[in-house]
């Protein structure tokens, strides 16, 4: 059993040690700090951007069979802002024009087939875009506002020459209801963005403290000065695991926070061009289950890079051997990405994944508590084994020193073919 003494002082040397080091404060706290805020921010420049260009741009339609008998539409689709009507020519096929991408959107008037020709004047209309392209969705969703306004506007006044009222006159009406309100979307919005960053920030912190803490110690030439003092290597190990977690923890407190704090301000402004009024604020309850999700991420993150990097001889080795791992830390991320995935029993036992829906349950407020101490047991028992498995590797001197050429599995594979090999038997048969 390691002296706690001992750890603690290993533990404050090793902090202060990676403090000292600009690359490693640079990418594990630094980094997340800044990085997706900036993105963020970035990416709402360039949408506000493109917006802004678009509304510069008119739209080049062409109209085939304006209606005679109604004029009124024609007005209204001639004064929408920001597009221009050109003249169709005859013989020239506007729906290819649409496709070459010289016209936006082409516009044809029919009459009314089937039962809507019982109705005198009434009409159909057919529009040709390119989805691919926004300028011309953008004319598609305004021409067909204009023409279905106008349309509504039409068939109120026939109802009403007629007698009806509006619902003898529609027979059928639909209409819907969104019951969450402005903060429930908002955590909403929140727990699809912020999970995922979270998690991906927690591996990055302690991606750079854990390669410096084997793979930097051997570059450096300290691995063997350290083994040398008077304390057990047990000590030793948990001392840079404290260590890495320290890093990854931080790193992860550290991008949540900024992330839930330029939310609002970036987003804010984008949604509101869309027509959308979300108030995105994090729950404080959501906030001890936020540190916790912290704390268990990092300390398996830090157990299992300590655990790849313990074989690599330089710090570009390092990531090259935590690389498989931070790979594999990913997968479960992607696939339990989608909304409708929650936590449960089941999921709370895959690695990574229980951690990001633990926390997007805190954002959403949907805190299941068996599963969320599911999840806190199953972390606890990865992160014990990997430990153990790192000490285990480090009691090795070829491992401690760099000077054994292989990897986890090989040194397994190893370790267990010697203790299966029959011992040979020395020496001659007592009855030859």
């Amino acid at each position: 059993m390691p002296s706690l003494r001992n750890v603690w002082t290993l533990y404050r040397m090793e902090l202060r040690g990676a403090l000292r080091d600009r690359t490693i404060v640079t990418n594990s706290l630094l980094i997340p700090a800044l990085l997706y805020p900036l993105l963020l921010w970035l990416a709402f420049l360039g949408v506000s951007f493109a917006i802004g260009q678009e509304e510069h741009l008119a739209a080049r339609v062409v109209v085939s069979g304006w209606p005679p008998a109604h004029p009124d539409l024609r007005r209204e689709i001639e004064n929408l802002p920001r597009l221009s009507i050109e003249k169709a020519a005859a013989g020239v096929d506007a729906g290819g024009r649409v496709v070459r991408a010289e016209l936006d959107a082409f516009v044809e008037f029919l009459p009314a087939d089937g039962r809507a020709s019982a109705l005198p004047d009434n009409f159909a209309a057919r529009i040709t875009f390119d989805a691919s392209k926004e300028r011309s969705a953008s004319a598609r969703e305004r021409l067909t506002q204009a023409i279905n306004n106008y349309r509504d506007r039409w068939l109120a006044r026939q109802a009403k020459a007629r007698g009806l009222d509006d619902a003898a006159w529609q027979v059928f009406a639909f209409a819907d209801r969104n019951v969450a309100s402005k903060k429930q979307m908002g955590s909403f919005l929140l727990s699809l963005l912020l999970p995922l960053i979270f998690a991906i920030m927690v591996l990055a912190g302690c991606f750079y403290p854990a390669v410096d803490a084997t793979a930097g110690e051997r570059e450096r030439g300290t691995w063997e000065t350290l083994m040398a003092a008077p304390v057990a290597r047990s000590a030793i190990v948990l001392a840079k695991y404290l260590y890495v977690t320290t890093f990854g923890l931080v790193a992860g407190l550290i991008n949540f926070t900024s992330m839930a704090v330029t939310m609002k301000p970036i987003m804010g402004p984008l949604l509101a061009r869309s027509g959308e009024s979300l108030d995105i604020a994090l729950r404080p309850a959501a906030v001890p289950v936020v540190v916790l999700g912290a704390l268990l991420l990092a300390a398996f993150a830090a157990a299992g890079m300590m655990l790849f990097a313990s074989f690599a001889r330089t710090f570009k080795d390092g990531q090259s051997q935590i690389t498989p791992f931070y790979m594999l830390a990913f997968m479960p991320m992607l696939f339990m990405q989608g909304p409708g995935t929650r936590l449960d029993l089941r999921t709370a036992l895959i690695p990574v994944a229980n951690v990001m829906l633990m926390v997007r349950g805190a954002i959403t407020g949907t805190l299941l508590w068996p599963a969320i101490l599911a999840t806190l047991i199953a972390s606890v028992l990865f992160v014990a084994a990997l430990l153990s498995l790192a000490i285990f590797i480090l009691r090795f001197e070829g491992v401690v020193v760099g000077s054994y050429q292989g990897n986890l599995i090989k040194l397994l594979r190893a370790r267990l073919g010697r203790r299966r090999r029959p011992v040979p038997h020395i020496g001659g048969d007592a009855h030859a």
